[in-house]
């Protein structure tokens, strides 16, 4: 139960669904509530395909590319602690691409956005890729990948009702509301950050012959 709720709240913070709740709304307010449903479905399914090829195939991405643990979490961590950072200063659309020049305009004109860019990258960025990808190093036993797998399926299900009661969550919270939950958040996502940079920075010292 312990690694169950350390793997979902490291999900759920660096992913932040309530983060993308505005995003999601502003893309589906010309839509009926059984085609927002089934985009929030679709973007679930799409985020749980690629949490789990992230957490399966870690370990063949680590050897095909030479990277080692040690270096995947520094790297891991910088971008996870920068997605921190957004969240903390409100800039996390803009540190997602979402306000980059064209691009608006691209997204408004796809009849599809449950893969992009809600998916990805909203929610499934290279933060979260990364964290999974330590995970599969980390985790061996059939009884912890087997755990972690079932974070990842509560993760997606828990994204799926966010999406689908998002312009309900806006009512209810407002701009500011989901804002002050998102600095909350982001705060917690740069400690994990800072945590995976000194683990790896400790293993490595450990190695160290002096």
């Amino acid at each position: 139960m312990e690694l169950f709720v350390y793997a979902f709240g490291a999900l759920f913070s660096i992913m932040n669904p309530l983060g993308t709740v505005p995003v999601f709304v502003g893309l589906s307010k010309d839509l009926s509530k059984k085609e927002r449903s089934v985009i929030a479905f679709w973007t679930a399914v799409n985020v749980l395909v690629i949490l789990f090829l992230s957490f399966f195939a870690g370990k063949y991405i680590l050897t095909f590319f030479g990277i080692s643990l040690s270096s995947l979490k520094i790297a891991g961590g910088l971008i996870i602690t920068s997605s921190g950072f957004a969240l903390l200063t409100g800039k996390f659309a803009e540190h997602k691409g979402m306000k980059k020049k064209g691009v608006k305009d691209d997204i408004n004109s796809r009849s599809e956005i449950s893969l992009t860019p809600l998916a990805i990258p909203m929610l499934a960025g290279p933060g979260t890729i990364s964290l999974l990808i330590t995970y599969n190093q980390e985790y061996i036993r059939v009884q912890d990948i087997l755990i972690i797998a079932g974070a990842i399926i509560f993760t997606s299900i828990t994204i799926y009702g966010i999406l689908k009661s998002s312009h309900l969550i806006v009512k209810m919270l407002g701009a500011s509301g989901i804002n002050g939950l998102s600095r909350i958040i982001g705060f917690i996502v740069i400690a994990i950050g800072v945590e995976y940079i000194i683990s790896a920075v400790l293993g490595i010292i450990k190695t160290i012959e002096f």
